[in-house]
């Protein structure tokens, strides 16, 4: 029971580091996804040409998503007559080059493994834009409805802080049970899992092998973890603090899309051969660009060496940290208060709320929609639109 109190307690002194970041990141993704303006983008991605790429980039970044959300709007972006390239890279870019995952990572593990996170989504999308188009052939597309209206992304002159604040919430209720997963197994580890056993694991002092076996194994332990988004990062920090090299935890970051609920899901979205060609070709950027980064790190003497994971945090002194979080605490108060007076009023053309998960999307780019009773619903992917089915079929039959 010690032992667990002790897990325990390093997993709140993880939260207690990085709860201000985790608070200001979403925020200031939920005001990007509300205020930053967007076209018709799917039209505009029909190629994979450099500068489509990079344009898809820039809109990926700009709508940040959790990976489930992520893939089902690249889903959706391809059936619109997007590149499926340049569709993955969307969902690269969503999920990699944001600012909440990048300000956790730095608050976690540091400006380096922030920086790295950036250098190796930019090494990512370049490695899909070469590999993708050489190894998968792109699977048909899903037939638009006749009488399917053309998708617009709402400008910024109707988004308004109610807006933002209602993607914060449901970005966060999205994720919430991921991040506590995250943050306990993390703890667990640190508590439970000793050093020796993470060096019989991982190989270590075998130099160019070790780098090598760590950035293949670590998307692995990542599609085993079932964890996805900014709940990985805990674990990364732990696999760090375990003997895990700079590139393999990187990788273990950048693996965010091939948990195993995912890879199911792009098995019912592209068929089977589809996603074995993605998959492993999500493996071998996601291994390779690991490698890469942290040999760019090592050039320019910027590898960390401080493997340090705190087994508690000093709850009794005021620090940096606990003022940091007490402004979070107060944003998020805010940002709530906005959220639930914006509930009160109707709701916004240009967004709706998941009724299954309660994460808010974007009319314009809602990957799935179900029609009942003349009410159109708009979810962020194929599972919560059959969970909302199901449901009015259990309903209907009580």
């Amino acid at each position: 029971m010690h032992g667990i109190w002790l897990a325990l307690v390093c997993s709140f002194s993880m939260l207690y580091q990085t709860f201000w970041a985790l608070v200001f990141g979403f925020t200031a993704s939920g005001i990007i996804q509300a205020y930053g303006a967007r076209l018709n983008v799917a039209r505009r991605f029909g190629d994979h040409r450099a500068r489509t790429v990079a344009r898809s980039s820039l809109w990926g970044a700009v709508s940040s998503s959790c990976s489930y959300a992520a893939s089902s709007i690249a889903k959706s972006l391809f059936d619109q007559g997007s590149d499926f390239t340049t569709a993955m890279v969307f969902m690269v870019a969503s999920t990699n080059l944001v600012v909440d995952l990048g300000v956790v990572i730095w608050a976690l593990l540091g400006g380096t493994f922030a920086l790295g996170e950036v250098l190796g989504g930019i090494v990512m999308i370049v490695g899909l834009t070469l590999l993708l188009p050489r190894t998968v052939r792109p699977p048909r597309r899903k037939p638009l409805l006749v009488n399917s209206p053309s998708p617009q992304i709402p400008s910024a002159s109707r988004a308004t802080f109610g807006d933002a604040a209602g993607f914060v919430v449901g970005d966060v209720t999205m994720v919430r049970y991921e991040l506590l997963f995250g943050f306990l197994v993390a703890g667990a580890c640190a508590q439970f899992v000793p050093a020796s056993l993470w060096h019989h694991f991982f190989w270590l002092h075998h130099g160019m092998w070790s780098d090598l076996e760590n950035v293949v194994l670590a998307p692995l332990i990542a599609a085993a973890s079932f964890v996805c988004s900014v709940g990985n990062i805990p674990l990364a920090a732990a696999l760090w603090r375990g003997g895990l090299s700079v590139g393999g935890t990187l990788a273990f970051i950048y693996a965010d899309l091939l948990t195993i609920p995912l890879i199911l899901m792009y098995k019912k979205y592209y068929g089977r051969a589809v996603t074995i060609r993605l998959v492993a070709s999500l493996w071998f950027v996601m291994s390779a660009s690991g490698l890469v980064v942290q040999d760019v790190l090592s050039l320019v003497h910027l590898t960390p060496s401080v493997r340090v994971l705190e087994a508690a945090g000093n709850f009794q002194q005021v620090t940096w940290t606990t003022v940091l979080d007490l402004l979070a605490l107060v944003t998020l108060g805010i940002v709530y208060l906005a959220y639930r007076r914006r509930s009160r009023r109707p709701g916004s053309e240009a967004f709706a709320k998941d009724p299954i998960c309660g994460m808010q999307v974007a009319v314009a780019t809602a990957s799935v929609r179900h029609q009942h009773d003349g009410v159109t619903y708009y979810f962020c992917c194929e599972g919560c639109r059959e969970s909302f089915v199901k449901k009015l079929v259990g309903g209907e039959k009580s």
